[in-house]
């Protein structure tokens, strides 16, 4: 049997494996808070997710990937032995995605980025020893397991403080909630406007200047503002009602912010996250079609729309796990809460992406859940769940390093 067959159909399988790991573990997270807070069922998040994940893989991700994820290693030490990346890279795909299986079964949210890279630095290490790789990439790789959950924590924590003092410290809470909901629904649409039109549509060729997309940003949050303010009135005086069902009702409102928040942390996930399973099979097509080394290579559709089916199938099958330990086990989650966690993740992805900073998806949302439960004060956390999580993370590169370099060598043994 053809030698390019065989490494191209192990390669579609590791795929494969890995973007159902995502789904399980990076995709389960973003929608764990409204799972947690029963704003969504399970098969609403679901499907939530997966049109945000396609729609984000298509509108947002780029076409063409890094044949070496986040710069970690000189893909020019392979360009004598082309063969030994396609080796290295179905190496990466099973390492990182054996992990996230693992992360998956225990019920721990990490990094599907760092799960990639870590299996880069493994497989580099072995084909081209330590010199090879990028240490500055790195080093910004572990000052994002303090800068994400941190910068998370601290703008979820000072967000839920405000929406308590202006709405559940008061008399009239569910009155002073649709007196708010416009100028909340007008920040969430611009952030998102935002985040999608300032170098955001790639594919559409947009490259708009900050200046035009702010511009069009406002205009869409000023469209918001308006329509949020026509379908839920504020003149209505609630007082006589008593005041558990004014939260209620008050947690109601949020459900719907909540939701729209979820869908864009699944929407930013699809437009980054899912060239950790795409990219490496990219990479290989490429290897094999040409037999060269490219910095940046094509990315087919058909492998995109196979990345996508496989994380909104690995979610429907292996996703709640995560989900639980996200939504429930943290801190106990409620709509209002919900909204301030993803809210807050959200704006800080944004942020330090357009700043350069390093930053992950996964470690940022359980941040700033950990800064929703610490601002209701610290019995509110499960600190014991919070001190695993904390080790998981730590684990990812060492653990997919040397997976990877496993993995490499029996390849390389197996078809050299």
């Amino acid at each position: 049997m053809d030698l390019n067959f065989i490494l191209l159909s192990i390669a579609i399988i590791a795929c494969m494996y890995m973007a159902g790991n995502i789904g399980a573990n990076d995709v389960a997270n973003a929608m764990g808070t409204s799972v947690g807070s029963k704003a969504l069922t399970f098969k609403q998040a679901v499907l939530i997710a997966g049109v945000a994940e396609f729609a984000g893989a298509f509108l947002v991700g780029g076409h063409v990937s890094d044949t070496i994820r986040k710069g970690m290693l000189d893909p020019g030490i392979f360009q004598d032995t082309p063969l030994h990346l396609v080796f290295g890279m179905i190496a990466a795909l099973l390492a990182a995605g054996v992990w996230l299986n693992i992360a998956t079964y225990l019920g721990w949210p990490v990094s599907t980025t760092h799960s990639i890279v870590g299996a880069v630095v493994g497989f580099g290490i072995i084909a081209g020893g330590w010199e090879a790789l990028n240490w500055g990439q790195l080093g910004k790789i572990v000052l994002s397991w303090v800068v994400s959950p941190v910068m998370g924590a601290l703008v979820a924590y000072f967000l839920f403080r405000i929406l308590t003092r202006l709405i559940f410290n008061t008399r009239n809470p569910l009155m002073h909630t649709k007196e708010i909901l416009p100028y909340l629904v007008f920040l969430v649409f611009v952030l998102l406007s935002q985040s999608m039109v300032y170098k955001g549509l790639k594919n559409l060729h947009l490259d708009l200047q900050f200046s035009q997309a702010a511009m069009i940003s406002l205009a869409v949050g000023f469209i918001a503002f308006w329509v949020a303010k026509i379908l839920v009135p504020e003149n209505t005086d609630h007082r006589g009602e008593d005041l558990q069902t004014q939260f209620l009702g008050t947690e109601a409102i949020f459900r719907y912010l909540q939701i729209i928040t979820a869908f864009y942390v699944a929407f930013a996930h699809g437009s980054n996250d899912v060239a950790n399973a795409v990219g490496p099979l990219a990479a290989v097509v490429a290897i094999l079609d040409n037999g060269t080394v490219y910095m940046k290579v094509e990315m087919p559709l058909w492998i995109l729309g196979l990345g996508g089916g496989c994380i909104v199938l690995g979610l429907l099958i292996w996703g709640a796990k995560v989900m639980k330990t996200v939504g429930e086990k943290i801190t106990e989650m409620t709509p209002s809460r919900g909204f301030c966690a993803e809210f807050a993740a959200a704006t800080v992805v944004l942020v330090c992406s357009k700043l350069g900073l390093p930053i992950s998806t996964t470690h940022t949302l359980v941040g700033s859940i950990i800064g929703v439960g610490l601002a209701r004060g610290l019995p509110a956390l499960d600190v014991g769940i919070i001190k695993t999580i904390f080790i998981s993370w730590v684990a990812t590169l060492p653990f997919t390093a040397v997976l990877a370099m496993i993995f490499y060598k029996v390849l390389l043994v197996s078809f050299s």
